[in-house]
């Protein structure tokens, strides 16, 4: 989650949400990052989690992310959570929970959703205080100018 977070602030030099993502191998071994490009690229898909997993991906030569791990600073919406099952990770994990938009149990359960072939396990709440702090204070100032 250490390197997610640190994937977020990168966000933060484009004026872009920082959330930041990272993909691990089945050994844990961080073979992508992402963060939020929307504003940087004008990319309405542009979320760290979608980067992260086009990274992974294309590093592994292969759609198909059996055995990974997608770690994600804030909680994936509908179509980040449907990239992850998708994409067939194994895990994912996420830092603070998105009441507005998540879709990993807070708004919606995508990921656990019976109905769809491939279900990862999920881990909530990792670093939760520090991934909600990040964003708490970049909204305050945007709130502050606007």
């Amino acid at each position: 989650m250490r390197a997610a977070l640190d994937e977020a602030r990168s966000a933060l030099v484009t004026g872009d949400v920082p959330i930041g993502a990272v993909v691990l191998d089945p050994g844990g071994v961080v073979v992508a990052r992402g963060r939020n490009v929307r504003e940087a690229e004008s990319d309405p898909t542009g979320h760290a989690e979608v980067v992260a997993l086009r990274a992974a991906a294309a590093a592994r030569g292969s759609w198909r992310l059996d055995g990974h791990t997608l770690v994600v600073t804030l909680e994936p919406c509908t179509m980040c959570a449907g990239a992850a099952v998708l994409s067939r990770v194994e895990r994912v994990v996420l830092g603070a929970w998105d009441p507005k938009a998540g879709a990993v149990g807070s708004l919606w359960d995508v990921v656990r959703d019976r109905r769809l072939n491939h279900r990862p396990e999920v881990v909530a709440g990792v670093l939760a205080e520090e991934c909600a702090a990040l964003l708490e204070e970049f909204f305050a100032g945007h709130r502050r100018r606007g």
